[in-house]
């Protein structure tokens, strides 16, 4: 029996555009790929073990051509529409109290701040959660096993009572390696909002 739901954020509330982002860094940084020392960089900094002053100072030092804002810009481009009515299911779940509801996000300060300026009803989503967590705060990030099962001791929580839903094939093998029920959703042509209907053999 399902009795926790873990969501992921980007592609499952949030809609982003990943390759988007990824040709417009490509252009503003004139480069064919990214080193492995700016993806190191971009991984310290979703993880929270660096600051977004750090962050921002590594990418002025290699690239002093470009502002800060221009940066941040950059960064952010990945972000795009919330729609309204994922939230209001989210808001359904939570009146239910049938199941306990988690955040399990990759992300970090910049991506948090653009939300809380674009989002007008991000508090209202986070209150809905009865965990909340973001890989900056927590120093962890997904795929990584430990994160994981960092939320399953914190929340006492059972793998195989928990479903996981998230768009990276990584994070879902990692998942099931340690046995939660998962959804790979597929942010192009499937909807958090169909959850009880896609994955009706669980509920």
């Amino acid at each position: 029996m399902i009795k926790t739901l873990i969501f992921d954020f980007g592609n499952v509330f949030i809609n982003l555009d990943i390759e988007g982002a990824q040709k417009k860094a490509f252009n503003t940084f004139q480069v064919d790929e990214l080193s492995e020392e700016i993806i190191g960089y971009n991984s310290f900094y979703e993880q929270g073990l660096i600051s977004t002053e750090e962050f921002l100072n590594f990418y002025t030092d290699n690239f002093p051509d470009l502002s800060n804002e221009e940066l941040v810009n950059v960064w952010n481009s990945i972000l795009k529409d919330f729609p309204e009515h994922r939230l209001n299911f989210l808001k359904e779940l939570k009146s239910n109290s049938d199941y306990k509801l988690i955040l399990l996000s990759n992300t970090n300060e910049i991506h948090i701040n653009w939300i809380k300026e674009h989002i007008s009803f991000y508090e209202d989503f986070k209150n809905c959660f009865d965990a909340f967590y973001l890989s900056y705060e927590v120093n962890l990030v997904k795929p990584n096993h430990d994160i994981f099962k960092f939320v399953l001791n914190e929340q006492k929580l059972i793998a195989e009572e928990c479903l996981f839903i998230d768009d990276n094939a990584d994070n879902i093998a990692s998942a099931n390696s340690l046995k939660l029920n998962t959804w790979h959703i597929k942010p192009y042509t499937e909807d958090v909002t169909t959850l009880f209907d896609t994955k009706k053999n669980l509920f």
